[in-house]
Order: structure tokens, then C-alpha cells, then sequence
């Protein structure tokens, strides 16, 4: 169980209208200006936004794979450790992390993952 960078890279490039823009330690991801994602390869970490109830659920399933990144605009931030998780869960947070971000027409032309 693990998500290699490389593959979150084609997750996001799945998604329509992504922004990336590089920084010295992080990338961080928007849809239309509005973050939704950041990648930190130095310790193979994503943080993602969501919603504070799914937020609250996934850091007490399992502490192990996601902790709390921070809490803004009524959303919920989670760091998640790639190592910990499987693909196809990762590409269902990635896309509702983006959902949450990008204007509804968008959204109707982007079916979720299966």
C-alpha cells in the first residue's frame, strides 16, 4: 500500500483547469485560483482540503496515514502520508478535495473516479 509521486501527478493532471505552482519545499494545486491541494516530496506528504466532518473522520480511522493540517473557511486540511494509503482511495480524496474548489460548471464536466 503506497501511492508513488509520480502517480498523484497523473491524478491531478485527470482533473480539469489544474494550477500548479512550485515553491522551494512544496507544490501547492488550484482549480480557477482556488488551492485545494499541496505536495511536499521531501517527506512524501500531501495535504488536501475536505470537509470538517470528513476531516474529523479520516485523522480518527486511521492516525497513522492522516493528521490535521489546519482548519479555514469551514473546511478541514489533511495531511496525508502516501505511503500509507492505496490509490484508489487517494484519487477519491484528490478529486473531493478539487470538487470542493472548483466552480460547479466545472464540476459537471468532470465525473468522479469509479
Amino acid at each position: 500500500m503506497s501511492v508513488s509521486s509520480d502517480e498523484f501527478h497523473r491524478m491531478l493532471k485527470a482533473l480539469a483547469d489544474v494550477e500548479l505552482s512550485e515553491a522551494k519545499e512544496w507544490e501547492s494545486f488550484s482549480v480557477r485560483g482556488k488551492r485545494f491541494g499541496y505536495y511536499w516530496p521531501r517527506t512524501q506528504t500531501v495535504g488536501l482540503k475536505q470537509t470538517l466532518s470528513e476531516q474529523e473522520a479520516l485523522v480518527a480511522e486511521r492516525p497513522d496515514v492522516f493528521e490535521v493540517q489546519f482548519t479555514a473557511g469551514g473546511f478541514g486540511w489533511v495531511v496525508v502520508y502516501l505511503d500509507g494509503i492505496e490509490s484508489d482511495e487517494l484519487t477519491e480524496l484528490v478529486y473531493e478535495a478539487w470538487r470542493l474548489s472548483a466552480p460547479e460548471e466545472l464540476v459537471a464536466q468532470v465525473p468522479p473516479p469509479c
